[in-house]
């Protein structure tokens, strides 16, 4: 009796677990969607270039498993390369709180098979190698399964993307907005001292 009492509260647990305050382990989702992602250049540019995704259900045979799914998210990941040294790139299990996946591509409607798009990465996407991940979202908005372009070690099919970083693009919004006040106090300036003069002159 007492061991049934255990295994019937371990169960609880875990179950509890994968779902405290609304957060979804990543490693409770079912690895169900094959996801790839192709591109023709090497190093491929923010704003400029294209990667064609395609994915589709793992089983596709095998009717009604994916009967829960009814939407699928696609998003940009940092791969472990650039996550080195990078807290705010962290990996975490607790899905609101990993930040590996902080780009989202495109969030469609659910099929099981013939899924694809093309996306010109985004200008504010930094410089890193990256992967794709696609959720499986059911009616309640939640992550029920997932797909990645790359191996479970995040080695494989990777892409690089050069771009200005987020925080580069913030020192140069500054440092422009401070030229744009240096020239206008400079103007200002100028001008009040032209109007002393003038004022000067005619006492």
């Amino acid at each position: 009796m007492a061991t049934r009492l255990f295994l019937v509260a371990t169960l609880l647990l875990s179950c509890l677990a994968a779902t405290s305050h609304g957060e979804i382990l990543f490693s409770s989702l079912k690895s169900s969607l094959l996801v790839s992602a192709s591109h023709r250049q090497g190093v491929l540019k923010a704003g400029e270039g294209d990667i064609t995704l395609t994915w589709s259900y793992k089983s596709s045979n095998l009717a009604g498993t994916d009967s829960t799914y009814k939407t699928v998210k696609l998003k940009l990941c940092y791969a472990p390369i650039s996550q080195k040294d990078r807290a705010w790139r962290r990996t975490e299990d607790h899905l609101k709180k990993d930040k590996t996946c902080q780009f989202d591509i495109v969030t469609k409607p659910y099929k099981s098979a013939n899924n694809n798009f093309t996306w010109t990465i985004e200008r504010d996407v930094p410089t890193g190698t990256y992967f794709v991940r696609a959720y499986a979202l059911n009616s309640a908005g939640e992550e029920s399964g997932y797909g990645q372009n790359t191996n479970a070690e995040k080695t494989d099919d990777l892409f690089e993307v050069q771009a200005i970083s987020g925080r580069h693009a913030t020192l140069d919004i500054c440092s422009v907005v401070f030229s744009v006040f240096s020239v206008v106090s400079l103007f200002g300036f100028f001008y009040m001292e032209k109007r002393k003069a003038k004022a000067s002159q005619h006492k």
